[in-house]
């Protein structure tokens, strides 16, 4: 999937808010930190070497290398304004931790086989790629491809208690968990701004 134009990207810091802009839209804020932390925290209970889709404002990702279970944490993002500011912020990365610059639906199928415990996934995608069945038909069996036996697969949390369709045929047991979350009140990509969020932990047989 190519990008024709690299969108506009801020870091929108704003009344206590920190949002990721990302082409005009949210794509990421402040508010997910527990969140992104729990998640990375079930995905590092599953190996030592980690990939991730989507660097966002880096909070899974240096979670991710900071467990002491980590060997290797490699993070993919597209847009290298992303990459930039949180450089910015954060300029000292821990050594297991590489950032990596291109296109998900490209490199995973040049990744090996077997070649990692776990995945977590959360790029920022257009709503054309997410309700794409043709794609992601052909993409997530790449997905297990590259996982070791009894390794998962973690997608972005879920405000409402539905299993991603985009994933569910590829897997045969899944865990999931509820957290509770509070947004902001300007938050606009969740089913509210208040309630249960729902870790979708997918495992490889």
């Amino acid at each position: 999937m190519e990008n024709p134009a690299t969108p506009e990207i801020h870091l929108v810091e704003q009344d206590g808010e920190v949002t990721l802009s990302i082409g005009g839209e949210q794509a990421m804020q402040a508010w997910e930190r527990d969140l992104m932390w729990a998640s990375a925290d079930l995905l590092c209970e599953y190996g030592h070497d980690f990939y991730e889709v989507g660097l966002g404002l880096g909070l899974s990702a240096l979670r991710i290398a900071g467990n002491p279970a980590t060997r290797s944490h490699t993070v993919l993002e597209l847009f290298g304004e992303v990459e930039d500011l949180f450089r910015e912020q954060h300029p000292e990365l821990p050594d297991n931790l590489a950032i990596e610059r291109g296109d998900f639906f490209a490199r995973v199928f040049e990744l090996p086989s077997e070649s990692i415990d776990g995945m977590f996934f959360d790029p920022a995608l257009e709503m054309d790629v997410w309700t794409d069945k043709e794609l992601w038909a052909k993409t997530m069996p790449e997905v297990v491809r590259i996982l070791r036996p009894g390794g998962v697969f973690i997608p972005f949390f879920s405000t409402k208690p539905e299993l991603r369709w985009q994933y569910l045929p590829h897997f045969r047991r899944i865990r999931v968990e509820r957290h509770p979350y509070t947004a902001y009140d300007t938050t606009t990509y969740t089913h509210g701004t208040t309630g249960d969020a729902y870790i979708q932990c997918f495992l490889k047989d």
